[in-house]
Order: structure tokens, then C-alpha cells, then sequence
């Protein structure tokens, strides 16, 4: 499996499910923010974005609760990227 440094490399779409607040105090390079709650109401345009997706969050578990709402709209390439630290470590 790539990690998520060669999955970027490649193209794919980082999102930020973190609270716009919580994402103007600091996220991934390039990473677009739709938090959460918004992910069910905004799928049409996240299915027009490139595969894969790598969801962070602040510790992991909203992007893992987003990851599974993707998957349950027919979206499989997702992958939960964790914390933003984790994302920042996996990013070096």
C-alpha cells in the first residue's frame, strides 16, 4: 500500500473535516476544508474531485466517521490520513 506522501504525489485530494476556525489556524498544504457535518450535503462535489481522498482531522476520528460516510456513497478510495500532526509527520 503507498503511503500517504506517494498518494499525494500522485494526485490525490486532501480534505480537512476540522471546523473552518480550526482550519484557519493551521492544515495541510493544499488541502481543501469541508468540515464534516457538511460532507453528506457536498458529495456531488467531492465526487468530482481526484481519487483518492485522504481525510485528516484534529485526532483522527472525525475523518474516520467521513471516510465512512464517502464509502457509503460509493466512493472506496479513502483513506484516513488521522491527525494533523500524523498528516504533517507523514508529509516529511
Amino acid at each position: 500500500m503507498a503511503t500517504l506522501k506517494e498518494l499525494i504525489a500522485k494526485g490525490a485530494t486532501v480534505i480537512d473535516v476540522r471546523s473552518s476556525w480550526e482550519f484557519a489556524d493551521g492544515h495541510v498544504e493544499n488541502a481543501l476544508n469541508i468540515p464534516l457535518e457538511e460532507i453528506p450535503m457536498r458529495i456531488d462535489e467531492i465526487k468530482d474531485l481526484s481519487i483518492p481522498f485522504i481525510l485528516y482531522c484534529r485526532s483522527g476520528n472525525r475523518s474516520g466517521m467521513a471516510c465512512g460516510i464517502l464509502q457509503q456513497f460509493g466512493i472506496p478510495e479513502v483513506h484516513n490520513g488521522g491527525g494533523l500532526a500524523d498528516m504533517q509527520i507523514a508529509l516529511m
